[in-house]
Parts: structure tokens; sequence; C-alpha cells
């Protein structure tokens, strides 16, 4: 068990990404702040909200539940971030840098829960 969400690689990797996105969303048109930019806030939130709630539970199967639960929030703001760009909201070069983030974390989170139920 880990005694710290705080110091493990994902929820940190998943903070910079909840940074990234908050500061992204900022150039959305104001007709989106409710809407799109709003969800994708909630969803990037969730991530790293999920690994912290899950780890401090203290029970393996709890942890692992939240642990799913942050990697649907982040295919969920994976579908965001396409669909902004879509929409011209979001550049290639912002939807590379933001699909590489969301990427690795969900590779991270799998590798979590893989280590937790070898454990």
């Amino acid at each position: 068990m880990y005694s710290d969400y705080k110091e493990l690689a994902v929820w940190n990797k998943s903070m910079q990404l909840a940074e990234r996105i908050y500061h992204d969303v900022k150039n959305f048109p104001k007709a989106e702040m409710f809407e799109l930019s709003s969800q994708m806030r909630r969803a990037a939130v969730s991530i790293p909200s999920n690994i912290a709630e899950g780890q401090a539970r203290k029970s393996d199967r709890e942890f692992l539940r939240f642990l799913s639960i942050a990697q649907g929030s982040r295919a969920e703001l994976e579908t965001q971030i396409l669909l902004s760009n879509r929409l011209g909201y979001l550049t290639d070069e912002q939807v590379s840098v933001l699909i590489a983030q969301t990427s690795e974390i969900g590779k991270m989170l799998t590798s979590l829960s893989n280590s937790i139920k070898q454990s």
C-alpha cells in the first residue's frame, strides 16, 4: 500500500494535466464557458481526485475501484480534447501535447492497477 497519494508519479502527472487544461480552455469561446470547457475542467480534476480518494481509503479493492474511475475520466477528457480540436478550440499542437499526457497517465494508471493486483 502507498503511504501518501502525493508521492505517486501518476497523481503528480495528472495534476500537471489538470493545470494545463485549465490554462488551455481559458481561450475557448465565451459560449463554451459553462459547457465543454467546464466539462473538461471537471474531467481533468477528477483524475487526480480519484487517485487521491482511492489511496486514502487504505484498501486495495477500493483503490483499484477509484483508479478505474480515474481511467474513465481520462478517456472522457481525451474525447473532449479531440472534440475541442474538431471545433477549432484547440490547435493541433495543443492536442498533441494533451493527448500525449493523457496517454502517459493511462499507461501509468494501468501499471499501478496491475501492481496493486499482484501485491
